[in-house]
C-alpha cells in the first residue's frame, strides 16, 4: 500500500465487481456505534447508515448493537440492538452505554462474527473490545469524535492527557483504526497512538442523490429567512455544541449588515445561541431531516462552518453536494474535503480565528451571483466523486482482510511459545521437527 504525502496510507484501488470474486464468502459483521445512528442526529449518521445498507448490498450478514432509545428492530435487514444507556455526565444529550449485558454478549455470541467493528471514542467500545477479546474476533475501530480537542471547553484542560491515554489503549487493542480525514492521522501519529501501518483512511462519501440543487425551494427560502427571501441567506446546519465555534458566527453577522442567518439543527448549546442572536436576522429552525433537510441546504446562498475541531465535517459535503458554496476553517479535517488544490474553485477555507479573512470571501460570494454558482457548480461536480458504496467496498474488502490478517498473525504468535513448552516438555520420542519426523 502506497504512502501519500501526508505521510497516511492511501486506500489501495478499489476492486472492479469481476475481482469480488476473490472475497466469495459472505461476512458477518457486528457493529458498535454510540451514540445511535439512527436516533441521534451527528455528522457520522449518513456514514454509518451507508456503511451498513451497502454491507447488506454486498452480500454481508450485519448486526448492529446501539443504543436503546429510537432504534428500529432492523434497518436494511440488518439486526438492531438496543442496550440500555445513559446521559453523557459533561453533554446531556449524548447517550452513553457499556454494551455488556449478558443479553448483548449472548445476541453477538450466536451471531458468531467474523469481525467487530466500533466507534470511538465513547463508552460502547469498551463492551466491544470485550467482547471482541471473549469471542475471540478481530476488531476494528472507527474514530469519529475529536474529544481531545473538545475537552478543554467543557472541563479541565489537564484531562486532555489522560484521554489520550484512554486512546491510546483502546486503539492499540485493535487490529485496525479507520480515520475519516489526514488530519486525525497526524493526530494520532503525533500523540503516539499507534503505528501508521495500523491505520486507514475511511473516504468520504456523501449521498450526492439526496443533496443536489434541485432541491432549492422559494417556500423553504421564505421560511429560512423570515419572509425575506430577497436578502443574501448564509446557513449553517448541524450539532449545537460549545466546542463548534459558533459564537464566532455572531461577529461574522457583525459585520455583514443586511443579510440573514439561519442555523438548522439542534443541541446543548442552542438556547445560548438563540440568546446571542436575540434581536438579529436570524432564524433556528430546530432539527430538519429528509427533503425539508435537502430544501434547507440547496436554498442558501453560503455555508459557513467556523468549528475548528471537526474530524472531517459531513455538513460541508452536503453543502457543496447542494451546489452551495462554503466559507470554513482550515483545520480538522477540512482540508481534507477543500484541498489547496481547489480551494477558491469549490469552496473557501480561512485561517483559524482570522474574522477578516471569513467576512471578505463570505462579502465576495454574496455579492457576486456569477462567481457564486459557478463555484456552486464546480462543488457539486466534485462531490459526484465522493461515492459511500466505493468507500464501504474499500473497507470490506481491503481494509477488514488487513485487519483479520493482522489478528491472525497476532494468534499465531500467541499461540508459539505454548508450542514451545510443549515441545520442551514432550517425551523425546513424540517431538516432531520442521519436516514432520520424529526426533
Amino acid at each position: 500500500m502506497a504512502i501519500g504525502a501526508d505521510g497516511l496510507e492511501e486506500a489501495p484501488p478499489l476492486l472492479l465487481d469481476a475481482d469480488e470474486a476473490a472475497y466469495p464468502r459472505p461476512r458477518r459483521v457486528a457493529l458498535f456505534v454510540e451514540p445511535s445512528p439512527f436516533a441521534y442526529i451527528s455528522g457520522y449518521k449518513n456514514r454509518f447508515q451507508n456503511f451498513i445498507k451497502h454491507l447488506r448490498e454486498m452480500g454481508d450478514e450485519v448486526i448492529v448493537v446501539t443504543n436503546h432509545e429510537g432504534v428500529p428492530q432492523e434497518f436494511h435487514g440488518a439486526k438492531v440492538i438496543g442496550s440500555w444507556s445513559f446521559p453523557c455526565p459533561l453533554y446531556g444529550k449524548v447517550p452513553l452505554s457499556l454494551a455488556l449485558s449478558p443479553r448483548i454478549i449472548s445476541e453477538v455470541a450466536k451471531f458468531k462474527p467474523d469481525i467487530i467493528h466500533a466507534s470511538s471514542p465513547g463508552i460502547m467500545v469498551f463492551g466491544a473490545l470485550a467482547i471482541a477479546k471473549l469471542l475471540s474476533v478481530p476488531l476494528v475501530m472507527s474514530y469519529h469524535t475529536h474529544v481531545p480537542v473538545y475537552i478543554p471547553r467543557y472541563t479541565f484542560s489537564w484531562l486532555v492527557e489522560p484521554m489520550w491515554q484512554i486512546i491510546r489503549f483502546l486503539h492499540r487493542a485493535a487490529d485496525l483504526t479507520l480515520v475519516p480525514s489526514a488530519a486525525i492521522s497526524k493526530d494520532f501519529e503525533t500523540a503516539h497512538v499507534i503505528s501508521a501501518n495500523r491505520i486507514r483512511l475511511w473516504n468520504k462519501g456523501v449521498d450526492s442523490a439526496s443533496f443536489h440543487p434541485r432541491f432549492r425551494s422559494h417556500e423553504m427560502r421564505v421560511r429560512l429567512s423570515d419572509g425575506e427571501p430577497e436578502k443574501p441567506l448564509i446557513i449553517h446546519v448541524g450539532r449545537f455544541g460549545r466546542e463548534k465555534n459558533l459564537d464566532f458566527l455572531k461577529m461574522v453577522m457583525d459585520r455583514l449588515p443586511g443579510v440573514r442567518i439561519a442555523f438548522i439543527g439542534d443541541g446543548p448549546y442552542r438556547t445560548e445561541l438563540e440568546k446571542m442572536f436575540e434581536g438579529m436576522p436570524a432564524v433556528f429552525t430546530g432539527m430538519m431531516q429528509g427533503e425539508e433537510l435537502s430544501q434547507a441546504y440547496a436554498s442558501g446562498d453560503v455555508f459557513v462552518m467556523p468549528s475548528e475541531s471537526e474530524t472531517l465535517g459531513q455538513v460541508v459535503l452536503e453543502s457543496m453536494s447542494s451546489g452551495v458554496p462554503v466559507v470554513a476553517v482550515r483545520a480538522g479535517g477540512i482540508p481534507d474535503i477543500i484541498p489547496e488544490d481547489v480551494e477558491g474553485r469549490t469552496s473557501f477555507l480561512f485561517a483559524p480565528g482570522d474574522l477578516d479573512d471569513c467576512v471578505g470571501k463570505i462579502r465576495l460570494l454574496l455579492t457576486d451571483d456569477e462567481f457564486r454558482g459557478e463555484m456552486g457548480r464546480t462543488a457539486r461536480a466534485e462531490m459526484e466523486k465522493c461515492d459511500w458504496r466505493a468507500a464501504s467496498k474499500t473497507i470490506r474488502n481491503e481494509f477488514y482482510s488487513s485487519a483479520i490478517d493482522y489478528w491472525r498473525k497476532k494468534q499465531a504468535e500467541m499461540v508459539q511459545p505454548l508450542q514451545w513448552l510443549a515441545q520442551m516438555f514432550m517425551p523425546a520420542s513424540n517431538r516432531v521437527i520442521g519436516g514432520g519426523i520424529k526426533q
